[in-house]
């Protein structure tokens, strides 16, 4: 932990953000995505067909992987070659790493790490039912990640690294575990102006993935301070804040702001969801 230990703030947000997607594990609650019920079969699948998965990938992962939980795609760009062995932070309902499990083949192999018992559950069962023998999903933060040194060669996540109390963390552990010449490839929430008070004390919007977003250039700052090189954001579009008319977020920006048309729409272009890819140097 470099010597810094959690403040009681910090610890908080963690716990708020496990029983959040505790709950969205279990089919009681919203999440980061444009949803009014996530999990709830053509709901997450419209919301991951708007952020950028084919068909074809929504067939490809077991009923019940998808939560709709994502902001973009990670998959699109990230080049994966078999026998690669990739890592998924906040891996969920284990979407993403299906989908990777595919494409680096039998000979490769797919980690999916997330901090909630009740995500890392569903997701083994999830891999039993569809019959994946290279993936494997470890309970653990991504601050602290349960993975070798330099053992990976593709660093995956999907709207999650947001939520942690201490990115700059994360981003050095991506950097630990990733093998000389690895990749990083992660779709996110950031910020593009401050949010007003009433949204960062919001909790609801931090399990909503908003008020846990930093500044684009502190994102990309963090990526770069770890050591990252060839650091590209090859998209960046406004997050859809107006379309969640019963999602967490949502809810609290209404409870902060009103109603108002306008307030909604300032909100949303402050907020905007990005694909990043960064490489670790040879």
């Amino acid at each position: 932990m470099n010597g810094r230990e959690e403040t009681p703030d910090e610890i908080r947000i963690r716990q708020i953000v496990r029983e959040g997607y505790a709950k969205v594990a279990k089919g009681q609650g919203s999440c980061c995505g444009p949803s009014t019920s996530c999990g709830s079969g053509s709901t997450a699948e419209s919301i991951s067909t708007h952020i950028g998965y084919s068909k074809d990938e929504l067939k490809a992962a077991p009923e019940g992987a998808n939560l709709g939980l994502g902001c973009g795609n990670p998959l699109a760009h990230a080049s994966l070659k078999k026998g690669e062995t990739v890592l998924d932070l906040g891996s969920g309902g284990g979407f993403d790493c299906f989908l990777a499990a595919g494409r680096v083949g039998k000979a490769g192999k797919v980690i999916g790490v997330d901090m909630t018992p009740e995500m890392i559950e569903k997701a083994r069962e999830n891999a039993r039912k569809g019959g994946f023998t290279n993936v494997e999903f470890r309970l653990g933060e991504i601050e602290k990640l349960p993975v070798a040194d330099a053992s990976v060669d593709i660093l995956i996540s999907n709207c999650v690294i947001n939520l942690s109390p201490d990115k700059p963390r994360v981003f050095r552990e991506a950097f630990r575990v990733l093998k000389p010449g690895g990749r990083l490839m992660v779709s996110d929430i950031v910020l593009r102006r401050d949010l007003p008070e009433a949204i960062l004390n919001s909790v609801s919007a931090y399990v909503g993935c908003i008020s846990g977003a930093v500044l684009k250039d502190e994102y990309l700052s963090a990526i770069k301070t770890a050591g990252f090189g060839g650091i590209e954001v090859l998209d960046e579009h406004a997050f859809p804040i107006v379309d969640m008319a019963h999602d967490v977020t949502a809810q609290a920006v209404v409870e902060a702001y009103g109603t108002s048309p306008k307030k909604i729409r300032d909100l949303e272009e402050s907020v905007a969801s990005i694909k990043v890819r960064a490489v670790k140097p040879s």
